[in-house]
């Protein structure tokens, strides 16, 4: 699509009817009506201010954890990855870090910086955006146990610093302020071995590759693990590895994973998602949560 035209104040890129499958790990996904990849934050507030109030707004990092519907989006998305992307060590030894940063990047860049701690961030097939808005985790580890402090934007482009006790944060949730979303957060990661750190992302993401269907195009863990238990074993117990709709299958590698084999549409996993949880329902009695966001109109 070429780049529509954009007030002269902007200086990011504005695309009209952008198809989404470009640009999420399930490769599915109808157009956004707007696709606005901002210059900086200074330029996001300026481009918030100019939407309607009324306005749908999504925003989109790595595209990880999301499944859009084959419909697309009906408003705006805005897209971090490659946009917001400050990471740096501040004079107060935090590490100031943007929403579009991938958190993988912070766990590398923390360990090279003699920080240690946030290893498990490796894991994590999204930005730091995603990051904070659900309290992401992996290996054990949990994105908020690091946060020292977070900034946000609302729809009139005006930022703010919040503390982490302004927020109710719990297993894959993080509820707070209304009409805020997270731009960008400081971790208090503690001085420590970086070689050691290096070496401990190394063995996580072996791991990580020998158990996960990281080759595939898939959106990570789709459901949430319910209390006490592992999705993926609820449901490799129903006998559901490798079972498909379309070509949206139960990843064989894990349960907790739903690949696109190649041709699958948003709506053939969507129905494979329902199938998963009524499945559960009937052979155990619980009821898987999707951890994966649904977004958009049906086709």
């Amino acid at each position: 699509m070429m780049a529509a035209q954009q007030s002269s104040m902007l200086r990011g890129t504005l695309r009209r009817n952008e198809p989404l499958s470009r640009h999420t790990t399930w490769r599915v996904g109808g157009p956004a009506r707007q696709f606005y990849t901002p210059a900086d934050l200074d330029d996001l507030a300026e481009f918030l201010r100019q939407l309607p109030p009324d306005e749908p707004v999504m925003w989109l990092g790595l595209g990880s954890n999301i499944l859009v519907r084959d419909g697309g989006f009906k408003g705006t998305v805005i897209a971090t990855h490659s946009a917001l992307s400050v990471l740096k060590l501040e004079e107060d030894g935090t590490v100031r870090v943007e929403a579009g940063v991938p958190c993988a990047k912070v766990a590398r860049f923390c360990a090279a910086h003699q920080r240690s701690g946030v290893e498990f961030l490796a894991g994590i097939p999204g930005t730091m955006g995603g990051a904070l808005a659900m309290n992401a985790g992996a290996f054990g580890g949990e994105t908020w146990a690091w946060v020292e402090r977070v900034e946000t934007i609302d729809a009139g482009g005006v930022r703010r610093v919040r503390a982490p006790n302004e927020f109710r944060v719990g297993y894959r949730e993080v509820i707070g302020h209304p009409g805020e979303w997270f731009v960008g957060a400081w971790l208090r990661v503690p001085a420590g071995d970086g070689e050691a750190g290096l070496l401990r992302i190394k063995a996580l993401l072996e791991r990580r590759n020998a158990t996960q269907p990281t080759g595939s195009a898939n959106c990570g863990s789709v459901f949430r693990n319910p209390e006490g238990d592992y999705a993926g074993r609820l449901i490799e117990q129903c006998g559901l590895k490798g079972y498909c709709i379309g070509a949206a299958c139960v990843s064989e590698k894990h349960a907790n994973f739903i690949i696109n084999a190649g041709s699958a549409r948003a709506a053939d996993i969507e129905s494979l998602i329902v199938f998963v949880q009524k499945k559960v329902l009937e052979r155990t009695g619980i009821w898987l949560q999707p951890e994966a966001h649904i977004v958009g109109e049906s086709e």
